[in-house]
């Protein structure tokens, strides 16, 4: 099967997975007779009308190509620090570091994808651009919390460029076997980070009692982690035919990939409560901002980039 056959079939089964839920989405909705499973209906519905067009978005970026799909990810850790910033208390003396982060270290770390330099990739950001960012900030002659200061910064740029960059980065793989199909490894780690998130949801709201980490993530319970991942890991399972991996090491790296979603989801939850908020947005519809939806990807992409790239590359 050729990559583009592969393509075609993943897309057909990802389409019909959406209709489906979209027809029961709205029948559940006409059926519901009290409020608040009005509430749990809408919320459902609005996270299917968003997968959508996040979908439609991936397959416009597939199709044109690699270039396209580096663009996307750069625009994404563009609007995912927005909003990390947004919600973290900046000063003036700050603005010379913000401007590096957007305007310099997103360009070349996604830049560096675009050339294949692999070895500078994982070190320009947790290497120079730390040791440059501080130096900035210290020219602005503000030692006020200084340390805390620096600190957000770098935990934000860590989180929205470094660590998401590591899902296009999966493009410059060179895996025997899998010529001209990284875009298809992507969509995999992709669809099973999200996968694992939606129905951790489902799981717990048929099934969940009890509390996970009560007062960081109180929506999250054990039978929804446990159900959700169990669910994803199996979905993992069964799309191996569109990676490099057998069945078993489909499931192990989805395994990973939801654990490491799962932390990366309490983690960020965590920093949003110190904040006082709970969602970092509100730019996507039943999602919040684009950070809830790339929390999860944020921990599992490095760990699922370097595992493929240990164990699969020459």
């Amino acid at each position: 099967m050729t990559p583009h056959d592969k393509f075609v079939w993943l897309m057909a089964a990802i389409g019909t997975v959406l209709v489906i839920a979209s027809v029961i989405g709205r029948i559940l909705l006409r059926r519901s007779r009290t409020d608040g499973g009005r509430a749990v209906i809408d919320n459902l519905n609005a996270r299917v009308r968003a997968w959508w067009v996040m979908v439609g978005i991936f397959a416009v970026a597939f199709v044109l190509g690699k270039a396209a799909t580096i663009v996307l990810f750069a625009i994404v850790s563009f609007m995912a620090l927005r909003e990390f910033l947004t919600l973290t208390p900046t000063k003036p003396g700050d603005y010379r570091a913000l401007s590096l982060a957007f305007f310099v270290l997103i360009p070349v770390q996604y830049g560096l994808i675009g050339l294949d330099w692999y070895g500078l990739f994982t070190v320009f950001i947790p290497v120079y651009g730390f040791l440059l960012l501080p130096c900035v900030s210290v020219l602005a002659r503000d030692a006020d919390q200084f340390l805390e200061r620096s600190a957000k910064i770098q935990w934000g740029i860590m989180v929205t460029i470094y660590c998401i960059s590591h899902l296009p980065a999966l493009l410059l793989l060179e895996i025997p076997g899998f010529d001209g199909q990284n875009a298809l490894l992507l969509f995999y780690m992709l669809l099973v980070v999200q996968m694992s998130d939606v129905l951790q949801y489902v799981f717990g709201k048929l099934l969940g009692k009890t509390k996970v980490a009560p007062v960081v993530s109180p929506s999250k319970t054990v039978e929804g982690l446990v159900g959700g991942a169990v669910a994803a890991t199996l979905l993992g399972a069964c799309m191996w035919w569109i990676t490099p991996f057998t069945p078993l090491q489909a499931a192990g790296m989805a395994f990973v990939v939801v654990s490491m979603g799962f932390l990366g989801g309490l983690v960020l939850s965590a920093v949003k409560r110190s904040l006082g908020a709970k969602d970092w947005g509100t730019m996507i519809k039943g999602h919040g901002g684009m950070m809830d939806r790339m929390d999860s990807v944020s921990f599992a992409a490095p760990v699922f980039f370097h595992l493929t790239r240990y164990f699969f590359t020459p």
